[in-house]
């Protein structure tokens, strides 16, 4: 009999959680065409959503199987009813939940059944638990390892929310493309990139050519324009929407331009503006050396970009990376330049699939 191995998520936030996973896993071991193969460590977790319930008990479990993929599900229904799960809303609290992670590399999309899981991938929780059991499986649709899905997270754990708007920010160095590779983006999606105002910026000539009294006034002018651009308003739900900057990257900029009396005064103003801003769904962090992207700078030959020196971007490029390996708002996409061409229709169109994915699109 052909078997295939297949991966079952355990989640728990009813009564005593350790029991309640310890009798699911029972049950898959007695299900008729089901052998357990591996369990991964439980991880203790907040409920998604900031939703006032207990915290979750997740784990899990690696199989084989004999059960085409719609029969293990109805299997698992019956274990769940087996141990009084509460069939209401999705975000009710559970005696337990058992969810269809894969099954073999395949991708079933019907009325009862998607695999991979949805949501698979902005979930650490569960990514923790394929990592620990299976670091080298690959997503089927995203041709992703599950350790290298598991980095994009941060940590953090994610839910798409329809209600809100699909912003997909692209950060990175000064000259590394960010404005080249959010346009190709919101051409493939149809929709509009948002750009940083540059050219509008009438304080900004005036810093780069080391007139230090305007640097203030530079990063608030910035600081502004960026509220008014991503007023949440004025973004329509659930439309994808890219922007050539990353909000937060205002207080890299401000800590290396500003003196200590500016930055103070910024300070006070920021907490404001970051509150009343649409946040990303997903960063895309476009990396190469800050020679390369000096290069780049002396290429396009924009007059006050001309003194910027390759110790500036050092420290940026350290401030950035910095950043994002702490960034818990969304996943964050890192994409190595050395690996990755703007101006080529297949990378462009391999990325545009990958945030599809995550963007519920």
């Amino acid at each position: 009999m052909t078997t295939v191995k297949a991966y079952i998520g355990l989640g728990s936030n009813l009564g005593d959680r350790s029991s309640y996973i310890d009798r699911a896993v029972g049950l898959l071991k007695n299900t008729h065409g089901v052998e357990l193969m591996r369990l991964s460590d439980i991880i203790e977790t907040e409920p998604l959503g900031h939703i006032d319930q207990p915290k979750y008990f997740n784990a899990v479990a690696e199989i084989t199987t004999s059960l085409p993929p719609e029969e293990l599900f109805t299997q698992m229904q019956k274990i769940e009813s087996t141990l009084d799960r509460n069939t209401g809303s999705k975000w009710q609290a559970r005696t337990i939940d058992l969810d269809l992670l894969l099954y073999k590399d395949q991708i079933i999309k019907t009325d009862q059944l998607q695999v991979p899981h949805s949501q698979l991938h902005l979930r650490t929780f569960v990514l923790k638990g394929l990592s620990q059991i299976a670091p080298d499986l690959i997503h089927p649709s995203l041709n992703i390892s599950m350790a290298e899905l598991l980095n994009r997270l941060n940590g953090g754990d994610f839910f798409i929310d329809p209600e809100k708007p699909k912003l997909v920010s692209i950060a990175g160095l000064i000259g590394v493309g960010k404005t080249t590779l959010g346009q190709k983006l919101a051409e493939q999606f149809g929709t509009e990139l948002l750009r940083e105002p540059y050219d509008t910026n009438p304080y900004m000539p005036e810093v780069y050519a080391g007139k230090a009294d305007q640097a203030l006034n530079s990063q608030l002018y910035f600081l502004n324009h960026r509220v008014e651009q991503l007023d949440p308003e004025s973004l329509k739900p659930g439309k994808a929407i890219f922007t050539d900057y990353i909000f937060e990257k205002e207080l890299i900029y401000s800590e290396k331009l500003l003196d200590k009396a500016q930055l103070h005064e910024y300070e006070k103003q920021y907490p404001t503006a970051y509150k009343n801003v649409a946040k990303p769904i997903l960063v895309i962090y476009l990396k190469d050396s800050p020679g390369n992207c000096l290069e780049r700078i002396h290429e396009r030959n924009r007059p006050y970009e001309q003194k910027i020196k390759r110790e500036f971007l050092t420290e940026l490029n350290k401030a950035y990376d910095r950043m994002l390996s702490l960034y818990k708002h969304c996943p964050v996409i890192t994409v190595l330049k050395s690996q990755f061409d703007c101006h080529r229709d297949p990378d462009i169109q391999y990325l545009s699939e990958q945030i599809k994915v995550y963007i519920g699109s």
